[in-house]
């Protein structure tokens, strides 16, 4: 008994160390492979913005067009030049989504995931992970993802720097921090999971919504939105994916919005991060992040006390 409980103690600390400040900066070198250093934040685009979006429309369009039977509602709010739009793909092979044969009474439905690999290539689904007591990881599942790809996508509610995120940071492993200080909750439980769906809900327009809250279920619409389940690397595991940061622009189709994993707790501004593979990812490959885990829980930490120590001052009155 002695024995079990000291084994549920190591695995527990184990986990928890990446979060516990001194043992954080007591190690800070001793792993470089997995730190991540971006100098400056103009240098951390590998890919352009405009790549970038055009990926994300082919993906999303592929995938509209796919749940073309649940879009009527959508469709009548919609301006006649987008409808038109849509109708007019209905009759057109696409050269990569052999997915636009519509009939009257019949349409050929795919799942998510295929889809993602007729569309770009490949495909990415979560399963346990290779990783001793790492939970769950992300694997390319088929095809071959080629260098510069979107290969996942971090969901999530958006965070800016001043905002509250300390209750939702409790015991929460998936909190990524960009450069800009902008931090994306990335758990699908708890009260993580309630404030997701409480932002998504508040953003839709009848029928009309600005984010995708499928990522929080079994069943995901966007077969992308598994980025916080990718494993971070090691000194064993070297890297194979890396993060970037897109700000959605003001552009954006609107009846496409309904894919984007992302929600702004209190901003207009949408955020979205995503991995781009170092190198080709072949078949069956467990992918791994590298990102500047150690001090972003650092930074974390620090912003979240300091948001704390702000509260009790200006609650504080006088004496």
């Amino acid at each position: 008994m002695p024995g079990r409980l000291l084994r549920g103690l190591w695995q527990r600390w184990r986990r928890y160390k990446y979060r516990f400040v001194p043992w954080i900066a007591l190690n800070l070198n001793h792993n470089p492979r997995t730190i991540r250093y971006v100098p400056e934040e103009s240098k951390d685009k590998v890919i352009s913005d405009e790549d970038v979006l055009g990926t994300l429309l082919k993906l999303f369009q592929a995938l509209f067009i796919n749940d073309f039977h649940k879009q009527s509602d959508i469709l009548t709010m919609l301006p006649e030049t987008v409808k038109s739009k849509y109708h007019d793909l209905l009759s057109v092979q696409h050269p990569r989504v052999k997915l636009l044969e519509y009939r009257h009474q019949q349409q050929n439905i795919f799942k998510p995931e295929e889809i993602l690999y007729k569309t770009l290539g490949f495909s990415v689904a979560r399963a346990t992970s290779s990783l001793i007591s790492a939970g769950k990881g992300v694997f390319v599942t088929r095809g071959l993802v080629p260098k510069g790809a979107v290969v996942s996508m971090y969901p999530g509610t958006v965070y800016q720097k001043y905002e509250p995120i300390f209750f939702q940071s409790i015991g929460n492993p998936f909190i990524f921090r960009c450069l800009d200080g902008v931090l994306i909750d990335g758990n699908d439980k708890g009260i993580s999971k309630v404030v997701y769906r409480s932002c998504n809900g508040r953003d839709q327009l009848g029928p009309l919504k600005m984010s995708d809250s499928t990522w929080l279920t079994s069943e995901i619409c966007n077969p992308l939105a598994v980025g916080q389940y990718v494993n971070n690397c090691s000194n064993d595991r070297a890297a194979n994916v890396c993060y970037q940061e897109f700000d959605v622009p003001a552009v954006f189709p609107i009846e496409l919005k309904q894919y984007l994993p992302n929600i702004a707790y209190s901003c207009d501004k949408q955020r979205l991060v995503f991995s781009y593979p170092l190198s080709s990812a072949v078949l069956k490959k467990h992918v791994y992040s590298r990102v500047p885990g150690w001090l972003s829980w650092l930074s974390i930490w620090l912003l979240i006390s300091a948001q704390v120590m702000i509260s009790q001052f200006v609650g504080s009155s006088p004496t």
